[in-house]
């Protein structure tokens, strides 16, 4: 496991719209443009192999350019490359940083300073929600899964450990980048459910007609 004396002052960072991820989960990516691969292969030099995944947010002319704050680092722990040269990779979600600025550098991709302080619990043990009444919670997912015809498995999600099933439907379910950016944020597993929840009744309601699993 990495330690917190482990983590890097300066992280690569890859913004991708409505990827998130978050500690102890995984995240799977698909890379091919040449300035990801340049990314990857740079990386994976790092005794870390560490890869920074933000959401990007509009910037003041609304070119997308500017990075939302805080972001998750992820261990790159599979990858494989295919015959045209793009690369299938899994990210292990590590934990989540704040950035501090843009760092100087000549590559392709951007790079960022980042701090780890106020995260030293991403690093610990899965956590727990024991305020999860998770009867209605399963409940308030049927309906959401059947409004929006989607097939999970149910038996699977029964059995799911807390964090596995609410930090896997906040990265799978579509949201937009600020709800996706929420889910992130959120201080505890709780607080994470609590805004899955929100989410959800307010899709329910005809606040988006476009969650679905990506």
């Amino acid at each position: 496991m990495i330690q917190p004396a482990d983590l890097p002052d300066t992280i690569a960072v890859f913004p991708l719209p409505g990827a998130l991820l978050l500690p102890r989960s995984r995240l799977p990516l698909h890379i091919f443009e040449p300035r990801y691969l340049q990314m990857l292969e740079d990386t994976l030099k790092t005794p870390q192999r560490l890869i920074g995944m933000v959401q990007p947010c509009p910037g003041p002319q609304g070119t997308g350019d500017e990075l939302h704050a805080i972001g998750c680092a992820g261990r790159v722990t599979q990858f494989s490359e295919t015959e045209d040269g793009r690369y299938l990779v899994t990210l292990s979600g590590v934990s989540r940083f704040r950035i501090t600025r843009e760092a100087n550098g000549f590559t392709p991709y951007q790079r960022c300073d980042v701090s780890w302080t106020g995260f030293d619990r991403d690093l610990g043990r899965s956590e727990a929600d024991d305020t999860l009444d998770r009867p209605s919670f399963l409940d308030l997912l049927e309906r959401f899964f059947s409004a929006r015809s989607l097939s999970t498995d149910w038996e699977a999600l029964k059995d799911a450990d807390d964090e596995l099933l609410i930090n896997s439907l906040a990265m799978l379910l579509e949201f937009d980048i600020e709800e996706k950016q929420a889910l992130l944020e959120a201080p505890c597993l709780a607080t994470r459910r609590e805004t899955l929840v929100t989410l959800i009744e307010f899709a329910l309601r005809g606040g988006s007609q476009e969650e679905t699993l990506q």
